[in-house]
């Protein structure tokens, strides 16, 4: 009850900006964070609380991580083609473990370090939550690289629209680079929608394209990072969790018609409630003075981990020869 709480204070600040300003400076989803810690740092919690707070930090977000492969659209995947596919993918590659070294060298540690690479590179708080129980990341580094990287995605979303006139891109061009480069899938359509149409298709297509890297980067990062596996090939559960099968299960539910389309707007509310709450409860486990200390570093680090994506994405957009 305490994260549904905070849950809907965090939605309802979201619904007040936009009737104020026409959009949300930050959504719901980092300011859930921004209320847990809040609520954390001002009230005593119950120790009644702890279960439902870890609770909702872990089972729901991985519930949360299942429902999103309903909203992938593998027909839209596929209309993209098999070069941008494998472009997209390269990029997603070279990004994580670019991001990762970039994070290092900034002082966070290991699992702070990976999250905000993950988050940055594939599709934001879904891959940062996904990635969280596989390297047993705590609720402080979960909180800091979701925070820290959805300011940077304000400031890329403000900063974009302006990009094809500065560089001369296309519409099309524009398209694959913000979706390439933007943290989450309602601010590739907040960046694209002011340019064209176009750049909104091809932006949210080039967004999803990301989002399907999440299985494939999920196993690798099992595979090298996998605590307490003492040099050993870590067990199946870890490798693939059961969340990331769930899944790789519902995006092959949708392709294969399963999924009734009435029910996919529900789906798609479910996907973002859940997430929220579990927000409000990686915030209400966090301490907002460790969050202090690490800030800089984490914003650091992220914003060389975005510039890093943004040239990898130049470059494919350069080598594909796209107009």
């Amino acid at each position: 009850m305490l994260c549904v709480g905070v849950a809907l204070a965090a939605r309802a600040a979201s619904w007040v900006e936009v009737r104020l300003l026409g959009h949300p400076v930050l959504d719901a989803v980092p300011l859930a964070i921004v209320f847990g810690l809040a609520v954390r740092s001002t009230l005593p919690l119950q120790a009644s609380t702890r279960a439902g707070i870890c609770f909702s930090s872990k089972t729901l977000l991985e519930i949360a991580v299942v429902l999103l492969g309903s909203l992938i659209d593998p027909a839209a995947v596929m209309a993209a083609g098999p070069a941008l596919l494998l472009g997209i993918a390269a990029v997603v590659a070279l990004s994580v473990p670019t991001s990762y070294l970039l994070g290092r060298m900034a002082g966070l540690d290991k699992p702070l370090a990976l999250l905000i690479a993950v988050g940055n590179s594939i599709c934001g708080n879904s891959a940062i939550a996904a990635v969280a129980p596989v390297i047993r990341a705590p609720a402080r580094d979960v909180a800091a690289s979701i925070t820290f990287t959805a300011v940077l995605g304000i400031a890329a979303v403000l900063f974009l629209p302006s990009l094809p006139g500065l560089i001369g891109y296309s519409a099309n061009q524009y398209g694959i680079f913000a979706g390439l480069t933007v943290y989450a899938v309602p601010q590739v359509l907040a960046a694209t929608a002011p340019v064209s149409q176009l750049s909104l298709q091809v932006g949210t297509v080039v967004k999803l394209l990301r989002v399907l890297m999440l299985g494939p980067v999920i196993v690798a990062i099992s595979l090298w990072f996998a605590e307490g596996s003492g040099g050993r090939r870590p067990s199946a559960a870890v490798m693939l969790p059961w969340f990331i099968i769930g899944f790789v299960a519902m995006v092959a539910a949708r392709g294969a018609g399963l999924i009734p389309g009435p029910v996919l707007p529900a789906l798609a509310a479910i996907t973002e409630w859940l997430t929220v709450i579990s927000m409000a409860a990686l915030g209400l486990s966090a301490d907002l003075r460790v969050l202090a200390r690490v800030g800089r570093r984490v914003f650091l680090a992220a914003s060389l981990s975005l510039a890093a994506l943004g040239v990898f994405s130049y470059g494919l957009i350069r080598l594909l020869g796209v107009a």
